[in-house]
């Protein structure tokens, strides 16, 4: 069985591959459904894993498998599933074996891997999506291991270093963006569309700048209600769109829409509306949910995730220390988890050795039980019995010693006795 981590994050390619990728929470347990069975079709023995993790920053499969290439079937299970040409989203993966992957899996819940080093969101996103991959049948005894210490050592790695005090979050460099372009956002007008945890975060952040006003645009009023009356705001349907978004000079999205909610021509009649008043608008939607040709607009300014990333590195080095901190702890993890993964692997011999052992002794103590049965004398017996099992224990190691040459002989010869030396 091989441990693997296949997929592509903001280091290997645009938003506008990632996007392509990207599942929505309630996808994710079909994608893992179809994983598997992708290598059930190159693999009889059906006890491949698989789950998949998918944010705005990444889309990544985790498997355990015994196919014979598990890290090329993975890559075109991606290209496949998704309906793209391998040719094209190869060179933007990742494919990670059994160590690689381990330690990647313990990077990215410790939030070292993040566009934002040290974010606490991911590791909350890879929960879920382990929920998600044990509900569809994708966990077992591997997977299930490396993820619950994925999560042990993030906590660690929080509780032992300071690998997140000096973060900048992407709603912080939302408003540092803002503030490029107008002076006091205590000025404007704020639109929040979407009313997840990133919307609930941005709003928190623009909150702090008193905004002459914020609205909330989400598909269920009710939750939009609920967010907006925590920031004195107020809600509006995502229908109202059009004819409202001319009001707003701030505009931050993020939904979980498979299709742009803002297009090019909504954006251009807003801002002839607002007489080209600039507008600022930010999506960190994956997929995106404002059209990319938003930005070539005169007097639209639009930032995405992969932006507000550049934004984020910004005070990297105050954060190296705890970063070697960090990596330490990992590297310390990985070879302790790769050791129990060795020791997988011998279960299997182990169990033989027992199962053979066992029927070696029952066939013994039956040939014994006869011998009594008939009258034979108990010391006789008693002695028949321990020859007939040291034979029969013996009798492996010394033919595979007798056709052994050269080398081979060399090492079973230093190697056996190692192995019969009991307790006396």
């Amino acid at each position: 069985m091989q441990l693997l981590a296949v997929g592509l994050n903001h280091t290997t390619a645009p938003v506008s591959i990632r996007e392509q990728l990207a599942l929505a929470p309630d996808q994710l347990g079909q994608a893992v459904q179809a994983a598997r069975g992708w290598f059930a079709k190159l693999d009889s023995h059906g006890s491949d894993e698989a789950a998949i993790l998918s944010t705005c920053n990444r889309t990544e499969m985790y498997a355990a498998s015994q196919v014979a290439d598990p890290l090329d079937a993975s890559a075109h299970f991606l290209a496949s599933y998704h309906r793209l040409a391998f040719s094209e989203l190869r060179p933007h993966l990742y494919m990670l074996p059994q160590g690689e992957a381990v330690r990647h899996a313990f990077r990215v819940a410790s939030g070292l891997d993040s566009m934002v080093l040290g974010e606490p969101q991911i590791l909350g996103q890879m929960k879920d999506a382990v929920r998600h991959a044990d509900e569809a049948g994708g966990l077992g005894t591997y997977l299930h291991q490396l993820f619950q210490r994925s999560f042990s050592v993030a906590k660690e790695v929080r509780s032992t270093t300071e690998i997140g005090a000096h973060s900048v979050s992407m709603a912080a460099a939302a408003v540092r963006l803002s503030q490029r372009i107008f002076d006091k956002v205590a000025d404007q007008n704020v639109l929040f569309i979407g009313a997840g945890e990133m919307i609930e975060l941005c709003a928190t952040h623009f909150a702090a700048q008193n905004p002459k006003s914020i609205t909330i645009a989400n598909r269920t009023m009710q939750r939009g209600e609920a967010l907006a009356h925590r920031f004195n705001g107020r809600a509006i349907a995502l229908s109202a769109l059009p004819e409202q978004l001319p009001q707003f000079d701030i505009v931050i999205s993020c939904t979980a829409s498979t299709l742009p909610l803002i297009g090019l021509g909504l954006v251009e009649r807003a801002l002839k509306a607002r007489r080209h008043k600039p507008m600022f608008l930010v999506d960190l939607a994956v997929p995106r949910d404002i059209e990319a040709e938003v930005g070539r607009l005169d007097d639209a300014f639009l930032y995405t995730v992969d932006d507000l990333g550049q934004v984020v590195q910004t005070g990297l080095e105050s954060r190296q220390a705890a970063v070697s901190q960090a990596e330490a702890i990992i590297e310390t993890r990985v070879q302790s988890f790769m050791h129990w993964i060795d020791d997988r692997a011998v279960v299997p011999v182990i169990q033989d050795i027992q199962e053979n052992s066992e029927a070696m002794r029952l066939f013994e103590l039956e040939r014994a039980r006869k011998m009594l049965a008939r009258g034979d004398d108990v010391e006789a017996v008693l002695e028949a019995l321990s020859k007939g099992l040291t034979a029969k224990f013996l009798h492996g190691p010394q033919q595979a010693l007798h056709r052994a040459q050269g080398d081979e002989r060399a090492r079973l010869a230093s190697l056996l006795p190692q192995l019969f030396r009991g307790r006396r």
